[in-house]
């Protein structure tokens, strides 16, 4: 896949000319098929936009008339997209650093921490054999699901580092193949607890020695991390509350147990809608009460039961 930032009003424009688009990835889900991520937050400028991942196969700039203008974007389209094409193909990327190095200098990577454990929890042991594993691109991993491109892992991690301090408590719903329950575990380190749910047995199954072989291994052997079978809409109630909730798959709405097992002062990254969805961070005060803000527009696997998963529905 190959990358484009947009600016909000350009990324409003372009909703318009979804319907249009084939479908380029693997994602199982009904209607529009494509995968788009851009900015809701005025506030971000140039490097620092989400990012919106569009198909090789369904891209083209006659596709999108606005793309056109060459004051689009940057005001000089050509050497940006010149440098982005030669990034986000993977082209230059043919190491773990490498790929963390990128996101940083476009701004997706933005603390310390946040870099030093996606350069330590090597993400070639969580993607299937044969695939490229630092290219920018959620890859599929059997059973209708994916791991999701690094840019949203570095998000999402981002978004969730000062509630992932040694000692904290975190829960990865739809943990998959465990890239991200183990930089989890890496930052709550043993005094803290990490739980994975995952409701298909065989990626539970399969998410275990990709993490023993990484560099979150001792965790898990020691029992500060675990990852458990079940249905992830219901959270993980032995080890709550959370001070961190991670969702991979996107809800219709955001369900209660999970609101439910948000510690006081904790945080829950969620992606929330059908068609739409949009990157939700939900902030429970000391005081219990919710607040609830979009982060980015983004495009996920659906959170569902495990028999609808395997269909594709």
């Amino acid at each position: 896949m190959r990358c484009l930032f947009l600016f909000p009003a350009a990324a409003r424009a372009t909703r318009s000319a979804l319907g249009r688009l084939s479908y380029g990835s693997r994602y199982p889900a009904p209607g529009v098929q494509q995968v788009l991520n851009f900015t809701t937050r005025a506030q971000r400028h140039s490097r620092r936009h989400a990012l919106a991942l569009l198909p090789t196969t369904a891209f083209s700039s006659s596709s999108f008339p606005l793309l056109q203008n060459p004051n689009f974007l940057t005001g000089n389209r050509n050497s940006f997209f010149r440098g982005m094409e030669q990034y986000w193909s993977g082209s230059s990327i043919n190491k773990n650093k490498g790929m963390v190095d990128h996101l940083k200098s476009y701004g997706v990577i933005r603390s310390k921490r946040v870099a030093e454990v996606m350069e330590t929890i090597d993400r070639a042991l969580f993607v299937p054999d044969g695939t490229p594993p630092y290219v920018d691109s959620p890859m599929a991993i059997g059973y209708n699901a994916t791991i999701s491109a690094p840019h949203m892992h570095a998000m999402c991690l981002q978004l969730l580092e000062e509630h992932l301090q040694p000692g904290m408590r975190a829960l990865d719903v739809g943990s998959g193949t465990g890239y991200l329950t183990a930089c989890f575990a890496l930052m709550v380190g043993p005094q803290g607890r990490t739980v994975g749910v995952e409701h298909i047995p065989e990626l539970v199954s399969s998410s275990i020695p990709n993490i023993e072989k990484s560099a979150a291994g001792s965790l898990l052997r020691e029992g500060s991390l675990s990852v458990h079978v079940g249905d992830g809409r219901l959270g993980w109630p032995e080890f709550a509350p959370y001070d961190a909730i991670h969702v991979g798959a996107a809800a219709p709405e955001i369900p209660q147990p999970l609101i439910d097992q948000l510690k006081p002062g904790g945080r829950m990254v969620i992606p929330v809608g059908n068609i739409f969805q949009d990157l939700k961070v939900v902030d429970k005060d000391l005081d219990g009460s919710i607040s609830v803000r979009d982060e980015t527009s983004v495009r996920y696997v659906p959170l569902t039961n495990r028999d609808d998963q395997l269909r594709g529905s």
